[in-house]
């Protein structure tokens, strides 16, 4: 390689000093003279199993794109305090990068700086996509799991998917690719996952979805290449538990995969419901309007919905356009003589109420709370706008994707509405990724103060 001029190829080796972390659980430095004519301090290079402050090598990966590189750690020649053994032992940058398994990329990082840092990735995506500062951001974890001094981030997941190669062969995908790798432990599963998972050994081509429900028994789930439907065992009806709740779901169906996760996000929905409509968290009992209409879209299995029932929400509508989940959610809120599941996407549900809602209607949902929980993508620009020409009272967004929550907090801000908490949670430790719960409050609808 020629730093020079920039000119490199795929498998060239060079020593790269770790600036900063990006979107995506990949790590920044820059090659290159840092007053070059750009004037953005030289090429950056992506590159994963690294943290702030290291100088490590690396080998070149991808040299195709004019304004970015990526490569693969090598060997790390300056460590990070913050570095620790990885919580996946053939993880480590020890092993060749092809065999490292994927699905535990800050496993190398000591948790509390894992925090630090996801916060940083979230308050630079509001930064420069949602255009907001958020003063005193923090990221907390899921329910009490962590409270203690031995707590590693390990063993949480309730739900693994693996994945079987031609030859039959069981595992994860090495990181970063679409091979199949063998490997000898899941920590971040629970124990009966991992045992479960172990056991595995030739299967069909395809997927093998392992989950545990509340009852603490495993269900395999097969998902053959050459499957024409979905495997029976995925449609077996299991119950899981929030507090005393039970909620029916499929056993292939959607449901947090952390154990404490459904919890602390039902819990955290409260909060930012009676902040929004109270002022502060600390309201009892109902708190919403039991005349107003009240939204959970993307609702799953009608988790937030009964939380908005619960609170008082005399008319609450799930939508979800997974008709399993919107059978099982009717179920699940059948306590509720005002609650209902409607299978529809999005999208349309949103565009068909404002052509067809009647005066009355819109002065009900004018005068509620709608739950956003969109997938990794976000909401979208046509939905965001859709929900704030509806008017409700407040919005609070479920956001697993940092960069997609800003970008739809920019929309929203754009059509009036202003943004008045943000609280992170860390649900997949070990992981780049982390959960949101954004609060925004149309102005004049919430009596507490607003950022």
């Amino acid at each position: 390689m020629d730093a020079s001029t920039g000119s490199a190829t795929a498998g060239d080796e060079l020593d790269l000093d770790v600036t900063g972390v990006a979107h995506g659980g990949v790590f920044v430095g820059r090659i290159g003279d840092p007053a070059d004519e750009s004037g953005r301090g030289g090429r950056v290079v992506f590159v994963p199993d690294a943290i702030p402050g290291e100088r490590v090598r690396i080998r070149l990966t991808d040299v195709g794109k004019k304004s970015f590189w990526r490569g693969e750690v090598l060997e790390v020649l300056r460590a990070s305090p913050h570095r620790q053994p990885h919580i996946w032992q053939q993880a480590e940058v020890s092993v060749p990068p092809q065999l490292r398994p994927g699905g535990a990329d800050f496993g190398h990082i000591e948790l509390s700086h894992q925090r630090a840092l996801k916060l940083e990735v979230l308050s630079d995506a509001l930064r420069r996509f949602g255009g907001v500062d958020i003063p005193g951001l923090r990221i907390q974890p899921a329910g009490d799991q962590d409270r203690t001094e031995t707590f590693d981030g390990s063993g949480w997941r309730t739900r693994v998917s693996l994945h079987v190669d031609a030859d039959g062969r069981v595992g994860p995908f090495a990181a970063r690719s679409h091979t199949v790798i063998a490997v000898e432990e899941y920590p971040l599963a629970t124990p009966e996952v991992q045992q479960a998972a172990l056991r595995l050994r030739q299967a069909r081509p395809g997927r093998i979805d392992l989950v545990q429900p509340a009852d603490g028994r495993v269900r395999v789930i097969p998902r053959a290449d050459a499957a024409k439907s979905g495997p029976r065992q995925a449609r077996e009806t299991v119950t899981e538990l929030v507090g005393a709740r039970e909620f029916r779901v499929d056993a292939g169906g959607f449901w947090q995969v952390h154990r404490l996760a459904a919890q602390t996000l039902d819990a955290a929905l409260r909060v930012a419901v009676r902040e929004a409509v109270t002022g502060g968290p600390d309201a009892d009992g109902t708190v919403l309007d039991a005349d107003a209409w009240h939204l959970d879209l993307y609702g799953g299995v009608g988790l937030f919905a009964a939380a908005l029932a619960e609170l008082g929400g005399g008319r609450v509508t799930s939508v979800e356009s997974d008709s399993r989940a919107t059978d099982h959610a009717a179920w699940n809120l059948s306590e509720w003589v005002g609650a209902r599941a409607e299978t529809a996407r999005v999208d349309r549900f949103v565009s068909r109420l404002l052509a067809e809602a009647s005066d009355r209607e819109r002065a009900r949902i004018n005068r509620g709370v709608i739950v956003l929980d969109p997938p990794r993508s976000g909401a979208g620009r046509d939905v965001v706008e859709a929900v704030a020409a509806l008017g409700p009272t407040a919005v609070v967004y479920v956001a697993c994707d940092p960069v997609a929550l800003a970008r739809d907090v920019a929309t929203f801000r754009a059509a009036g509405y202003d943004l008045h908490t943000v609280t992170a949670y860390d649900l997949f430790p070990n992981s780049h990724h982390l959960e949101a719960i954004a609060t925004l409050v149309r102005p004049g609808g919430s009596s507490g103060s607003r950022r």
